[in-house]
């Protein structure tokens, strides 16, 4: 699979990243059916494939419930992998609890870390609430993790945005913006475009609209939203999130 280097990262990822909330939730997430948590082995075997399959990029966070803790325990050849995770959102007996503060997100770094069972982290995300602007502007947040950096904790950051607003403030200010994008929701190309111009990294949130795919008229929906998405100049990686091996397969055919 073909790796692109994430704007000015130094990082280099695959074009899919494979995504994990379903390793630890399965609780008030917008998927169209319920699923069991999978198993140790399930999950082995799934990182296996995506291995296999030429992935490189994980993706996780503290809001998705016990994925990091489970990423730590199971994951072999941890150097090979380019971990992302978030600060600002835990999630708490079924209920999301923000917190942008500097000793929250300090707090934060220090438990992914050691959920992780690594010393440094490739790619931290700020887990939006909406409030992107509100957050960057009123708290110390980009500050606070650009000193992690400084300091070899983290080696880039960024947010998890959800406005156009929002999404070009962190390509000003930070290093990589993720944004959802997908033949459904085209909103936040100007985004993708305003980073692309400015050499910054581009993650891609719900490609496959979270599983909605009955929304896209078309014989083989996963490959349209492939070929939509990597037509878009500035993206470099899209993040699925799938317990199925066979369907992550399918996606990586896709390309």
């Amino acid at each position: 699979m073909i790796k692109n280097s994430l704007g000015n990262t130094g990082l280099s990822v695959s074009q899919i990243g494979l995504g994990t909330v379903k390793f630890g939730r399965n609780q008030k997430i917008n998927y169209p059916q319920h699923f069991a948590l999978p198993t140790d082995k399930e999950i082995v075997n799934l990182l296996g494939k995506s291995k296999e399959l030429g992935i490189n990029l994980l993706d996780t966070a503290p809001a998705y419930g016990t994925s990091e803790e489970r990423l730590g325990k199971l994951l072999i050849g941890r150097e090979s992998w380019i971990i992302c995770t978030k600060v600002g959102e835990d999630f708490n007996e079924g209920v999301s609890h923000f917190n942008f503060s500097t000793a929250s997100v300090r707090s934060s770094i220090e438990r992914s870390l050691k959920r992780l069972c690594t010393d440094y982290l490739d790619l931290v995300l700020v887990h939006s609430d909406g409030n992107d602007k509100k957050i960057i502007e009123e708290t110390d947040i980009f500050t606070t993790l650009a000193d992690l950096k400084t300091k070899g904790l983290i080696r880039s950051f960024g947010m998890s945005t959800k406005t156009i607003e929002g999404g070009k403030l962190s390509v000003d200010l930070a290093d990589v913006v993720m944004v959802t994008y997908n033949p459904i929701h085209t909103e936040e190309q100007s985004v993708i475009e305003y980073a692309h111009h400015h050499g910054k990294g581009v993650l891609i949130k719900k490609a496959l609209a979270s599983g909605h795919l009955h929304k896209i008229p078309n014989q083989n929906p996963v490959k349209s939203c492939m070929d939509f998405i990597f037509k878009q100049a500035g993206v470099h990686s899209v993040i699925v999130g799938t317990l199925n091996t066979h369907h992550l397969t399918q996606v990586v055919e896709s390309l």
